[in-house]
């Protein structure tokens, strides 16, 4: 079954990293997508530019419209993400709790649709 990681940390976190801290977990985000690649449970992933460069998009009876920035005001930013393959949620949890920066913010695992033949939500 796949599993979306969503990595949630305050980028006011990171930017209060040092140089040498951030370089740190960079080199630990890189060893972590390195070792689940190895182990085959890695599908897909990538980190997110800064929330400054989020637009979203709501369309309401038919008018669309564009606001800068995310769609709610959170602690937290959603800063990337994983999708990885595991047998079951308790596989994903412990993927989940390597991500580097877990110690930073949160990481949020839900699983993807597998069908759609079946109502979902």
């Amino acid at each position: 079954m796949q599993y979306m990681l969503l990595i949630y940390t305050a980028e006011r976190a990171l930017a209060g990293l040092t140089k040498e801290e951030g370089a740190q977990l960079m080199h630990a985000f890189a060893t972590f997508t390195q070792e689940i690649r190895d182990s085959g449970h890695h599908v897909a992933g990538d980190a997110l530019q800064s929330i400054r460069t989020a637009t979203t998009v709501r369309v309401r009876d038919g008018k669309t419209t564009t606001t800068d920035g995310p769609f709610a005001e959170t602690r937290e930013q959603l800063g990337g993400y994983y999708v990885v393959e595991a047998k079951n949620l308790d596989e994903a949890l412990k993927i989940a709790a390597r991500i580097p920066s877990v110690k930073l913010g949160s990481i949020e695992v839900r699983p993807l649709v597998e069908s759609y033949d079946e109502p979902h939500f």
